[in-house]
């Protein structure tokens, strides 16, 4: 169903995609940095509940392009038509709902998560938050539309898309940040109109009469709950196993901001450089909704079997080239922060960890697991990841870090046993639903 032509069409942009958007959270961070550490922890603080609540919109839309790629596999597209438009009704009602709730409890969610951190850092959070939180309709939209394209296969799309808006993230940066010396705000402002603009661009293309897929008639409000249904049983349980799972990492920011600053922000600087490493992991996965989708739609059942083996082993290649150089360059890459000594022997420590295991378990934790999801298995891959999250990264977290004293570094060693439980577990669940089930 897919030539080697329109894989590589359908992927490269992806990976585009998923780098820009890497690069305008380093971007972020880097030039935050300039107003101080307080500020850096401040926005990895409350980046960690947005994207949370990213995930949920994300999980969502994943529901939705399920059901648009298995229709268009079964060349109905009447059924992917009303499943786009009942996404868009979906997704928009959930970014309002949250939206409304982050505005009227930000301080004491804030409190609540991040309560033993600086005054400082505190105050620069509820800015950070209550911003970030006007652009969620936005980002909610932005995603629902990119997944319908892709579940057509336009990844392209998508892709310039998300160069407009995070090309205007990063002059909107400077221009707030250091134009104005806005800081936290600046960074915040500047994410929340590049969303707008993206979002506004999105729902133009899905208008338009070239796509197989398209929406129409929104403001008439014709809602289908049969199909509606039938997105949400996909979209619930890949969100709450995406909340569980943001939740565990929010919880454990947490834990590491009471191991002090320069560990917290070491944790930031962290993240921000690893998501470099999965890029290519975080790709394939998409990719995999859509194909594995449409091949399901079709009653391929071996080639299910057969793209999923061939887009893992293209995943394993890729993120060895990348942590490769990664782990070449990485004291270059922390040059461009503005760390102390302590906080930067915290970071590479953490990034060696992160990338070096990357390399062996990430594709099969991660990536492997969405060819799953396309099939409509949601409901195990979702008890496998919460259960993991709470017994293996949690607990071992809190006896590695608290107990034994490592502190954040005991706590990514717990994330590499999480993987590693995540695989074990995964790879019985597609041995017997991708292979043994449909032979």
């Amino acid at each position: 169903m897919f030539s080697k032509q329109a894989l590589k069409k359908l992927i490269v942009p992806l990976i585009i995609e998923q780098f820009l958007a890497v690069m305008v959270g380093m971007a972020d961070i880097m030039m935050v940095s300039s107003a101080g550490e307080a500020a850096v922890s401040s926005v990895a603080l409350v980046d960690l509940i947005n994207v949370l609540i990213i995930n949920v919109f994300a999980a969502l839309a994943t529901g939705g392009a399920v059901i648009c790629a298995q229709s268009i596999g079964a060349e109905d597209l009447p059924r992917a038509n009303r499943a786009a438009n009942q996404l868009i009704y979906i997704v928009s009602a959930a970014a309002l709902v949250i939206m409304a709730l982050c505005l009227a409890f930000c301080r004491p969610l804030l409190g609540l998560l991040f309560g033993q951190v600086e005054p400082a850092v505190m105050e620069g959070a509820v800015t950070y938050f209550i911003i970030s939180a006007l652009s969620y309709p936005f980002i909610a939209l932005y995603n629902g539309c990119a997944a319908l394209l892709r579940a057509m296969g336009n990844s392209r799309a998508s892709m310039c898309v998300s160069a407009w808006m995070n090309g205007q993230n990063v002059v909107g940066n400077a221009v707030f940040v250091f134009g104005f010396g806005q800081g936290v705000a600046g960074v915040a402002l500047s994410s929340l109109l590049s969303r707008m603009v993206a979002a506004v661009i999105m729902l133009t293309l899905l208008h338009s009469r070239h796509n197989p897929v398209r929406v129409s008639g929104l403001l008439r409000f014709r809602l289908d709950p049969s199909m509606m249904g039938r997105i949400l049983s996909i979209g619930v349980p890949n969100g709450l196993e995406n909340c569980f799972f943001q939740l565990g990492r929010v919880l454990l920011v947490s834990l590491i901001s009471t191991f002090g600053t320069a560990q917290t922000a070491a944790n930031a600087v962290a993240n921000n450089i690893d998501n470099f490493g999965v890029i290519p992991g975080t790709a394939m996965g998409l990719a995999l909704i859509t194909v594995v989708g449409q091949c399901v739609g079709a009653g391929a059942w071996d080639q299910v079997r057969a793209y999923t083996v061939k887009l893992v082993k293209t995943t394993y290649l890729f993120t060895w080239a990348l942590n490769g150089i990664l782990l070449l360059g990485l004291p270059l890459i922390l040059r461009l922060y503005s760390l102390t000594p302590e906080t930067n022997w915290y970071a590479t420590v953490l990034i060696l960890i992160h990338n070096g295991c990357a390399m062996l378990f990430w594709p099969m934790a991660f990536t492997m697991p969405n060819a799953l999801r396309a099939t409509g298995d949601v409901k195990v891959p979702m008890i496998i990841s919460i259960c993991s999250m709470l017994i293996v990264r949690l607990g071992c977290s809190y006896i590695l870090g608290v107990h034994f004293g490592l502190g954040v570094i005991g706590v990514w060693i717990a994330m590499v046993g999480d993987w590693i439980v995540r695989i074990c577990f995964f790879v019985l669940r597609a041995r017997k639903k991708l292979w043994l089930a449909h032979r």
